[in-house]
Formats: C-alpha cells, sequence, structure tokens
C-alpha cells in the first residue's frame, strides 16, 4: 500500500496508517490478533460468531488479559512499596468496570476491592468479598448505605465532608463497632488532564481543604466508634504527568508528618488516576514507572521529616480494566460529507454504527479520543478519514472523533473499538430508549456471557402505565 496524504481535516497527532489491517499492542488487549482472513480473533474466538451469538453492540473482554494487568498492578505496587520498606494495600477501583464475575476475579487474585455506592458495595458483597477488603466512597453516602458498609464490616470509609464524622461515628456505635474510616484531602495540586477529571482542585465537591484536616481529625480520634487510618488523596484520572503524584506525595506526607503529632496515623492512600493509551499517538507511562516515582519521592519526603513510611494504599481501576476490553459494533449507513469551512474542502466519511453514545458516554462527557479498525476483514483499500457516529438523536452523538478507514468499508462490516473496558459499561444508558449491550468474557476459546443484553421487556419492566395496559389487555 502506498503511503496516503492526510486529511487536512484529520488532527495533527493522527497518522495516515502504513497498514490499515495492524494492530497496536498499545491500545489492543493481548490475546486480539486477526486471522489469515483478516477477521479479528479473541483468546481464539472469531469476532463474527461473537456477534452472531450475543449481537451487537457487544462489550467484549479479554479475560486472561484483565486476570494479568490486575496482578500486574497489585505486584508492581506491592514492589515499590517493598522497596521502601513498607507495604502496599492495592484496591480495584469498581467504579471503572464492575460485575459480579469481575469483582470475583478481584477477589481471587488477591486485591482489595474500592466502591463508591450502596449498589457496587451490594455487587462486592454478593460476589463474596470479605468486607474488610472493601472501601467505601462517596460525596454524599445515604445513612442506609453507611449504615449497610458499617454491618457488613467494611475496612475502610472515606470520609468525604465534616458531616460524614458523625454519621459514621453514630452507625458505628449503634453497632457497637469500631469503624476504620479515612479523611479525603484536596491538595491542591492540578493534575493535567480533563477540567471534570481533575479532583484535587479546591472548587469541586470531593474532600476537604488542607487547612481543615487538624481540626477534623481531631474530631475523628474524639470518637471511641472510629479509627483513624490516614488520609487519602486522588489528584485525577487519565493522567500521563508523573509530577502531579510526586507533588500530592510531598505535600500528603508533609500533612501525615503534622498529624502524628496527634496520634497514629498507619497509612496514606494515594488514590489511582493512571492513564492508559487509547490511540497509537498516546504514550502512558507504564504502572511500574509510576510507581517507582511515587515510592522515591514518599520515602524522601519521609526521611526529610524524620517519619516512618506508612503503608500505600492505591486505588487503580483504569489502568486494569480499559485496555482489556473492546466493543464490537456493525456498521450502518455511510456518507461522504465535503467540509470546507476554514480549510482547504476535504471529505470526511461519517460511518454508523449500531450503537452509541448511550455505551460509550465518555467522548460527549470529555472529548474522549477513541481508535477504531475494521474488524470482520482485511481491506487493501485507501485509508479515508472517518467520524464513527452512532444512532442517537444528537449531534455529540460521537464514538470514534478522527480515525482512518478503509475506504471500501461498507453496510454489514463489523466495526471494534478498543479500549473501552473502563467506564463505558459503567456510564451506559438508555437514551433513545436503545438496551444496554451484553457483556462477553473470552477465555482460551471459550466465550461467556458475562451480563446479558437488555431487552425491550427490560425497558417496560419499570414503566408502571406499560404493565396496567398490559394487565388491562391480558384480562
Amino acid at each position: 500500500m502506498t503511503k496516503a496524504k492526510a486529511n487536512p481535516l484529520a488532527p495533527e497527532w493522527l497518522e495516515v496508517p502504513a497498514d490499515l489491517n495492524a494492530l497496536s499492542a498499545k491500545i489492543w488487549p493481548s490475546n486480539v490478533s486477526r486471522t489469515a482472513h483478516g477477521e479479528l480473533s479473541v483468546a481464539g474466538v472469531n469476532v463474527g460468531d461473537l456477534a452472531a451469538q450475543f449481537g451487537t453492540p457487544l462489550y467484549v473482554l479479554d479475560e486472561d488479559d484483565f486476570r494479568a494487568r490486575a496482578l500486574g498492578v497489585r505486584n508492581a505496587l506491592e514492589a515499590a512499596a517493598k522497596s521502601i520498606g513498607t507495604e502496599a494495600k492495592v484496591y480495584y477501583a469498581g467504579k471503572a468496570f464492575l460485575t459480579t464475575e469481575i469483582a470475583q476475579w478481584i477477589n481471587e487474585l488477591g486485591l482489595n476491592l474500592d466502591v463508591a455506592s450502596g449498589g457496587e458495595l451490594a455487587v462486592a458483597l454478593a460476589a463474596g468479598l470479605d468486607g474488610g477488603r472493601i472501601g467505601l466512597h462517596g460525596n454524599n453516602k445515604s445513612l442506609f448505605e453507611i449504615g449497610r458498609a458499617v454491618s457488613a464490616n467494611v475496612g475502610a470509609i472515606v470520609i468525604d465532608s465534616e458531616i460524614e464524622i458523625e454519621r459514621i461515628a453514630s452507625a458505628a456505635g449503634a453497632q457497637d463497632k469500631v469503624q476504620g474510616v479515612r479523611l479525603r484531602v484536596n491538595s491542591g495540586v492540578h493534575a493535567y488532564t480533563h477540567e471534570f477529571l481533575a479532583t484535587a482542585r479546591e472548587d469541586q465537591k470531593f474532600g476537604v481543604a488542607l487547612a481543615d484536616v487538624p481540626a477534623l481529625v481531631a474530631k475523628i480520634r474524639s470518637h471511641r466508634h472510629l479509627k483513624f487510618l490516614g488520609i487519602h488523596s486522588h489528584i485525577g484520572s487519565q493522567i500521563f504527568a508523573l509530577d502531579g503524584f510526586v507533588e500530592a506525595a510531598k505535600r500528603l506526607i508533609e500533612l501525615h508528618a503534622e498529624l502524628l503529632a496527634g496520634g497514629d496515623v498507619p497509612e496514606l492512600n494515594l488514590g489511582g488516576g493512571f492513564g492508559i493509551n487509547y490511540t497509537s499517538a498516546d504514550d502512558a507511562p507504564s504502572l511500574t514507572t509510576f510507581a517507582a516515582h511515587i515510592a522515591v519521592a514518599v520515602k524522601r519526603e519521609c526521611e526529610a521529616r524524620g517519619v516512618p513510611v506508612p503503608k500505600l494504599a492505591f486505588e487503580p481501576g483504569r489502568v486494569i480494566a480499559g485496555p482489556s476490553s473492546f466493543t464490537l459494533y456493525n456498521v450502518g449507513t455511510i456518507k461522504e460529507v465535503l467540509v470546507s469551512d476554514g480549510a482547504a474542502p476535504a471529505v470526511r466519511k461519517y460511518v454508523s454504527v449500531d450503537g452509541g453514545m448511550s455505551d460509550n458516554a465518555r467522548p460527549a462527557l470529555y472529548e474522549a479520543e477513541y481508535s477504531a479498525t475494521l474488524a470482520s476483514r482485511n481491506s487493501l483499500a485507501e485509508p479515508a478519514l472517518a467520524r464513527v457516529v452512532g444512532k442517537h438523536c444528537e449531534s455529540g452523538d460521537i464514538v470514534v472523533r478522527a480515525e482512518y478507514l478503509p475506504a471500501d468499508i461498507a453496510s454489514g462490516d463489523l466495526l471494534a473499538v478498543p479500549a473501552t473496558g473502563a467506564y463505558c459499561y459503567s456510564l451506559s444508558s438508555n437514551y433513545n430508549m436503545l438496551t444496554r449491550p451484553p457483556v462477553v468474557a473470552v477465555r482460551a476459546g471459550v466465550a461467556r456471557l458475562v451480563v446479558r443484553g437488555e431487552t425491550e421487556a427490560d425497558l417496560f419492566a419499570r414503566d408502571v402505565r406499560y404493565q396496567e395496559l398490559q394487565h388491562k389487555n391480558r384480562m
């Protein structure tokens, strides 16, 4: 294939691929490859067979890849902590991608589980996790959620505001238990990420200001039914820059040392937010690199203040779930649009698929970039700049903003979008009354349904008027 010219409508980061059929290891699960005929295969199962059995859209999870990433992350963080004479407690951030099946994998692999709602807590408990290995987050935890967490002997509840101190102490007292708590702190570190993904800035809903921490910790310590475990920070999500984590560690160790004067502070939770590659242009640091830099910073700051290195806690989610999955779509309508606004006239190909923002809200929410590839066959056609869009009644219903796809892509082809394991299923909806897709785990040549796809009956299950009409018609 000769090198094609770049389309002037393409973003600067998007290069014309030398081979449209190639799969970059940076963004695809480790067990995805192409057959001799060019069809994508995951762990020995062809995508055409997956589409025929389960339909599209379809979330496809490479189970061995997920397990390997979870274990690799745990080992990397534990090794980094050990290198500075301490231990690491690794929580999988369930909000990224959580089902009962996935929670069982996390349990088997020896990770803890971070949940952010009563529903996620219910999933963790249903999967058989011991309460001591669960951490509960949330900026507005209900009294019921707090009471349930205490009843389940959840190892740590993260206090997000002053009012929660009394609420958790009351729930623990009513059950005559001592509840472990962490205090979420806004470190003020402004991680370079999307505005809505930066979670340590002062003007946002999570956590408490650094200046307020000593008084709040004293208040926590005044309650005999609360055990203060340490402070917690989360500077953002999808972060590539190492210096944000290093600066956060510096500020938090300073605060940690100050709190030691008033009592024991056994842990320091540094959160998660480690970025992954969504396109071939991305270059996320490895988790090992993140862990090493954080460990060095923690040790340096503890030595400078003459305090022992605390046990460290982390909450990775995206870095485990994100790269382990892809979404499979069926191509519908295709149109070529001549664009001349502010540039030389050029054509953008609009490729519509049978899903969209209801199964991947991230491009609409965060302007997130994704990649795509023709999944059902090889193609020797020229690259054409395409925009993959969904079927919703929204102009912002974009799945992949810019990608070079074969010019001969046609209705009925299968299209795959990699790195959709984090937050796509979690954020899915029934917008325009679309049914949410199934989730399939593939391992060693076997595809297993993890979450069944919704049906129209599911859409009407909570519609009271519909149920009344159905009942009347049956009479």
